[in-house]
């Protein structure tokens, strides 16, 4: 049997017009790879959308303004179908922008949802940024050294909620919260 050579087979499969069951065959690995990358990478975050649900419920509780950052274009499209659907598209913003990038000294309630290996850095960025007062409420996953004045919620619905005094995160305990008390509008007379 004679080998080929692999130049030689390159030429012969680029000049070869390609029928109908071959472009069947072409769609149906394409898909079979793009639902590959949909099940590994992108399922995951669009089981349970934190990004529209954290922006809305701050919403519905009378957090003003409420604004959603993302750098996946697919869930930030996703969390403003919802927010549509939800009749709050023209109150609730998402915007396809780093996190890392967005300056957070004027906002007074933040809520988070990011992998554990990121935690310990926004420590760093919210202890540096957020003003005295603000409240800070982490979804599915702590910040790993600072206490939180209030955990709800169970499993995978579980959040932390923290506030920041003196310029870091508040250290006292706090009796069980319902998951409406968590979020919480700046004090008004505070200067």
């Amino acid at each position: 049997m004679e080998q080929d050579d692999p130049g030689e087979a390159l030429t012969e499969l680029r000049e070869r017009q390609l029928g109908a069951l071959e472009l069947l065959q072409v769609a149906a690995g394409s898909g079979l790879a793009a639902y590959a990358v949909w099940a590994l990478l992108l399922q995951p975050g669009f089981r349970r959308v934190p990004l529209r649900l954290q922006v809305l419920a701050a919403h519905r509780c009378g957090l003003r303004p409420a604004v959603g950052y993302e750098l996946n274009p697919w869930l930030v499209g996703l969390a403003r179908l919802y927010a549509w659907r939800a009749g709050c598209a023209s109150s609730v913003s998402y915007h396809r922008e780093d996190l890392w990038k967005v300056s957070l000294r004027d906002c007074h309630n933040v809520s988070v949802f990011l992998a554990p290996s990121v935690l310990p850095l926004l420590e760093s960025k919210l202890q540096a940024e957020l003003p005295e007062g603000a409240r800070v409420v982490s979804g599915r996953f702590p910040l790993p050294t600072w206490k939180p004045v209030a955990v709800v919620g169970e499993g995978l619905d579980r959040v932390w909620a923290y506030d920041i005094h003196n310029g870091g995160p508040a250290g006292r305990a706090a009796p069980a919260f319902s998951s409406t008390s968590v979020p919480r509008a700046p004090d008004p007379q505070a200067g």
